[in-house]
């Protein structure tokens, strides 16, 4: 998914010899976590809005170089790189670089989270599926075989968390009906965490065990 286009360059990095409150004034016009810096015409990296506002007003950004943040991304990374670039950092703005360490402009967030929007993990109907299992015990290959063996649409999986030796993946599962599926995963001792449909195992579960609190009560 090519980025280039996305790239902005309508606000002029600070050098190291401006003032803090140049780099103050800027923050107070604008909605960005962090302003790029260059030395030389060379970029530096960025200081946070919160970091900026911990310095007096007359000091030179040169004074307090320690705060300058060096991250940015290449104009030919990945668009993932970038999103995970943009959460290392927790930033909102992130500097774009050539190959030759040229400044070209910066990527905003919510460029990049829209392009991950029009994916078809989420602009494609489907259900949400969230399974885990042992570290050790699950792969992907087994998750898609699963997923497709039921003739479902497999529409994209990331494993959304890992806690201790128990990992959790998050499917996105298209067409009707999930349950088949989940019955699946359970054969193969996957755990069911959610899934955003109706889940007739354990409707059924509570049907029965609603009917023997009946029948011990009688």
């Amino acid at each position: 998914m090519p980025l280039q286009h996305f790239i902005i360059n309508d606000i002029k990095p600070l050098t190291i010899d401006d003032k803090i409150s140049e780099l103050k004034l800027l923050f107070n016009e604008l909605t960005y976590s962090h302003i790029p810096i260059k030395k030389d015409g060379m970029y530096l990296g960025c200081v946070s809005e919160t970091d900026a506002h911990c310095f007096d007003n007359n000091i030179s950004i040169a004074e307090c170089n320690y705060a300058i943040e060096d991250f940015f991304v290449r104009s030919n990374t990945n668009w993932l790189d970038v999103l995970e670039a943009f959460a290392q950092n927790s930033t909102n703005i992130m500097p774009v670089l050539s190959s030759k360490n040229t400044y070209l402009g910066y990527y905003e967030l919510n460029d990049i989270i829209g392009l991950f929007n029009q994916t078809p993990f989420f602009s494609e109907p489907g259900g949400i599926l969230i399974v885990e299992k042992g570290l050790q015990d699950y792969s992907f290959s087994e998750i898609s075989q699963i997923v497709e063996s039921n003739d479902a649409k497999f529409l994209g999986a990331f494993i959304s968390k890992i806690e201790s030796d128990v990992v959790q993946i998050t499917l996105k599962i298209g067409n009707t009906g999930l349950n088949d599926v989940i019955q699946t995963f359970r054969r193969y001792s996957y755990n069911i965490v959610s899934g955003h449909e109706e889940d007739t195992y354990i409707e059924n579960l509570k049907d029965r065990s609603e009917y023997l609190r009946k029948y011990l009560n009688m």
